[in-house]
């Protein structure tokens, strides 16, 4: 319930990342990330949530090492992932310790078929079997399968979407950044999509963290969750937990305490309370 204390991240087990009290600038100028810290258990989903222009794509480039084509670094604070500290490093280098992204808007290889595409993601593990690994995510993405030989440019944005997530799999990630999987897709599909991830996450193990601001759908699918506003954690909580609290409700899942939905004028003029300042 949402006055009952949340469940912290340390009771759900061992973390396999630990971002302590990072700050990230932008162009040695622009400061982005304001002291977060969040922790990502062992074999759990994670949701990072939060308006646009929080931050919440910054800090899965701080993860993912691809802070430098931005021409980003992380400036304090520390990133430790299953015990090796991350910040700062390349992103090639952080791909082959177990951690991989899917970025926000699929960047799939347009001119490849859907199958090429999966096999780009082998390039860290070429001594692996091809077709066997391709087999395995067919087995997740169906779809995939019946669409192998077309090429990606001509798939939905749906498919599109399974595709980066497959060829992120094939890499066999130990933790799995995803970047609004949601993003332009029709509800069912985003649906179908969380689903998928959450039978990855219960069959192989795969931490995930996922940056959402599709909070009801993130909130049902992942374990704990941590809420981000202008470069800061505001709050986090067992998911539960934040989908019943009432500050969650009205700004984040769009529900007022009166019933019905807010709109996005009535939430933007609506005062915080003060443990959200």
């Amino acid at each position: 319930m949402a006055g009952e204390r949340p469940t912290r991240p340390e009771d759900l087990g061992e973390a396999i990342l630990e971002v302590n009290n990072i700050e990230v600038v932008y162009h040695d100028v622009i400061q982005v990330l304001r002291g977060v810290s969040l922790r990502v258990p062992k074999g759990r989903i994670t949701a990072l949530l939060g308006p646009n222009g929080a931050g919440k794509t910054t800090t899965l480039r701080a993860i993912s090492g691809l802070l430098k084509p931005e021409y980003g670094r992380v400036t304090d604070g520390r990133i430790t992932y299953e015990g090796r500290r991350l910040e700062n490093r390349g992103p090639e280098e952080i791909v082959r310790l177990g951690i991989v992204q899917v970025p926000e808007g699929r960047h799939v290889f347009k001119h490849l078929t859907v199958e090429e595409n999966l096999r780009v993601g082998l390039y860290i593990h070429r001594g692996r079997h091809a077709r066997e690994e391709i087999e395995r995510i067919y087995r997740y993405f169906p779809r995939l399968g019946e669409l192998r030989n077309k090429l990606a440019g001509y798939t939905s944005g749906g498919e599109q979407q399974m595709l980066a997530i497959g060829r992120a799999l094939m890499a066999r990630p130990r933790l799995l950044l995803l970047d609004e999987p949601s993003l332009g897709l029709a509800p069912l599909l985003v649906r179908e999509i969380f689903a998928i991830v959450e039978r990855i996450n219960a069959e192989e193990g795969v931490s995930v963290l996922v940056v959402e601001q599709n909070a009801a759908v993130a909130l049902e699918a992942a374990h704990y969750g941590y809420i981000m506003e202008q470069g800061r954690i505001v709050l986090e909580g067992s998911a539960d937990y934040l989908a019943q609290n009432p500050d969650v409700s009205e700004f984040y899942l769009g529900v007022a305490k009166g019933g019905g939905r807010k709109s996005f004028r009535e939430v933007k003029a609506y005062r915080r309370r003060k443990r959200f300042m």
